[in-house]
């Protein structure tokens, strides 16, 4: 036992060591001075441990975006029947591989032009509104448009977005945001993913609907549950000691259980559904081409009033939820300067606007700066070597989507909750003595998670805040009126005396 703990002590001794050699040769060269790591205090492993830790967390999006959109049917309406699954499928293939290509591209470009550790990839809020409200599921034709009339609404829309960013209004718009709106949108978003990684979907599966109540507890005798709470236990026990990495070793430890076969907590369970999983994932490397999405954009539904109605919608959601969650991440980050702005800001927005245009173009929805990027700023990323790192893993899920499209959601939940329990600290940098500033923040915190939106918190916040301090403003500008009408005043009565002494 003496030897074999030795045998460790010095194993993980000469880890250290290459990371260590590793570190300071990438801080010395052109790639360490590009990306700033010493200015910013960090290192590649760091870097490297952030960009895992954000693309695990972000992983799911790959899977749950494509499943979403296939269930619109895509471009497969006018068939029915065999045809009709069998095309679904193929888009739900073209949708991985795009997926990841504009994953990839948004990525390289946050890391490499804005030197930020932010990770992009499909909104998924876009994509539900594109899902279900303006498509439909399947054909059914509940939606008020077609694929390829929704696809060429993001490219307008993105065209739109790219004007407002180009011309510095949304910079603008985002320090428009009260400070403690901005706080309470961390918070709001914190919680809101703590609220998915406890349910079924993406998370754990603690939680369910309820038809008494909103949620309730589902069943704690889940095997996949038990396995995703200890998951939990291990980032908290590996953060509380200050373990670099612990919400990876979570993740892969309940990922690589789940990947047993023939457990009572398996993803690959005896059924059809587990069956066609395990197919899937038995081939580790798959490449596919893109047949039915790309390129297949329309601009038609304009014609429709409904349409331009959708891309107003879409515009403040993107000015308004997309900017403040880029500054809410800043602020996790300590990027923000005491001018209430951030390095490379202008450039950040311009990004996700340009390649949301391209990711229309491929068959997929508005690309976002993505809250999990939390994640790997709580590991320590700071430089866009974090996010070019992560584009580099969106380029192997190009090639591994099979193992990647099988992390189970209660591996991926444990780190969505921890993230939410993190992001709690920016509570203590509101007022909350002052109300006028408390109200707004709860509202926007408490209704993040409770309406499943991001926006609705974020406008919710906003009109609360103008409501509260209408008076305040009000009274401002009628003292600033009176203050110009006595200066004014004076004006003519210090002429008149002049006048009066000229001319007696």
């Amino acid at each position: 036992m003496e030897v074999n703990h030795g045998c460790w002590i010095r194993l993980s001794k000469s880890w250290k060591n290459i990371g260590k050699i590793l570190d300071e040769n990438v801080a010395n060269n052109k790639v360490g001075k590009y990306f700033k790591l010493e200015e910013r205090k960090s290192c590649f492993t760091r870097e490297l441990r952030a960009a895992t830790t954000t693309f695990l967390s972000m992983a799911y999006v790959i899977t749950v975006i494509s499943t979403v959109l296939s269930g619109t049917g895509g471009t497969c309406s006018g068939q029915d029947g065999p045809a009709f699954e069998n095309c679904v499928a193929l888009v739900k293939s073209d949708l991985i591989v795009a997926i990841s290509l504009v994953s990839l591209l948004g990525c390289f470009s946050m890391g490499l032009l804005a030197n930020l550790p932010f990770g992009l990839a499909p909104g998924t809020g876009q994509t539900m509104y594109m899902a279900y409200t303006l498509v439909g599921l399947h054909g059914s034709g509940t939606g008020s448009m077609s694929y390829s009339n929704a696809l060429g609404l993001w490219m307008v829309e993105a065209l739109v977005f790219l004007v407002i960013s180009g011309t510095g209004l949304r910079a603008k718009l985002g320090r428009f945001i009260p400070p403690a709106i901005r706080l309470a949108c961390g918070i709001g978003i914190g919680l809101f993913m703590a609220f998915v990684g406890l349910q079924s979907e993406q998370g754990v599966g603690l939680i369910e609907p309820s038809l008494t109540s909103i949620v309730q507890i589902k069943d704690m005798k889940s095997p996949t549950l038990w396995l995703g709470i200890f998951g939990f236990l291990i980032m908290g026990i590996g953060l509380a000691h200050n373990v670099q990495g612990s919400m990876i070793y979570g993740i892969l430890f309940v990922t690589i259980i789940s990947w047993f076969r023939n457990t009572p907590m398996t993803y690959f369970p005896k059924t059809q559904l587990g069956e066609t999983r395990y197919k899937y994932f038995k081939k580790v490397v798959d490449f596919h081409k893109i047949h039915k999405i790309a390129g297949k954009i329309s601009f038609t539904s304009f014609k429709k009033g409904t349409t331009w109605v959708s891309l107003i919608t879409l515009l403040y959601i993107d000015i308004l939820a997309t900017t403040a969650t880029l500054y809410t991440l800043a602020e996790i980050g300590e990027f923000i300067n005491e001018k209430g702005t951030f390095e490379n800001e202008y450039i950040a927005y311009m990004i996700d606007a340009s390649v949301t245009i391209l990711g229309s173009a491929l068959g997929v929805p508005p690309i976002a700066t993505y809250a999990e990027s939390a994640t790997g700023i709580k590991e320590g990323g700071r430089t866009g070597l974090t996010a070019v790192i992560i584009g580099l893993y969106f380029s192997l899920s190009l090639f591994f989507a099979p193992l990647l499209s099988n992390v189970p959601p209660w591996a991926i939940g444990p780190s969505l909750v921890m993230v939410g329990a993190i992001m709690m600290k920016l509570a203590k940098d509101i007022n909350w003595g002052n109300i006028k500033e408390a109200i707004p923040a709860f509202i926007t915190i408490i209704l993040m998670p409770l309406t499943s939106s991001i926006p609705n918190g974020i406008i919710g916040g906003i009109v609360v805040y103008v409501v509260l301090h209408f008076y305040d403003w009000i009274g401002w500008v009628v003292k600033l009126v009176f203050k110009l009408i006595k200066k004014n005043s004076k004006g003519k009565d210090d002429d008149g005396l002049n006048n009066t002494d000229i001319n007696p």
